[in-house]
């Protein structure tokens, strides 16, 4: 469910998207399935192979591509934009290579309360 077109490598780098699927459990319980898909540079290496007969010394540079990469939040809660904020913020963590731990921000993600629907904020 979190890559509906289907998987498929890319010779450009695309842009983020983000949608939310509800799935409903075997008990008609719903749940909201947060997901942002982005594409990561990988390396081809088949693209690194030598040319006969070339004389040259140089390497030749193995051919770039793209493959997509999902992060996903699930939840009985109904709140897609905090979501997209989440997803958006453990994305920029991780494309950024900032010097915070993944494991401690989903933690600290995890461990917020959520005022109940209706209630005061």
């Amino acid at each position: 469910f979190c890559q509906p077109g289907g998987w498929q490598l890319s010779k450009e780098r695309k842009q983020p998207t983000f949608f939310v699927v509800v799935l409903t459990d075997i008990d008609s319980e719903r749940h909201y399935c947060s997901c942002l898909t982005f594409y990561e540079a990988e390396i081809n290496l088949q693209g690194a192979k030598e040319i006969e007969g070339e004389e040259e010394s140089g390497l030749i540079p193995p051919a770039e591509v793209f493959a997509p990469k999902s992060l996903v939040l699930v939840s009985r809660l109904d709140y897609p934009e905090i979501f997209r904020a989440c997803l958006g913020l453990i994305y920029t963590v991780y494309v950024d290579s900032l010097n915070v731990s993944l494991e401690t921000l989903i933690a600290n993600l995890c461990s917020c309360l959520v005022p109940a629907s209706g209630g005061s904020q």
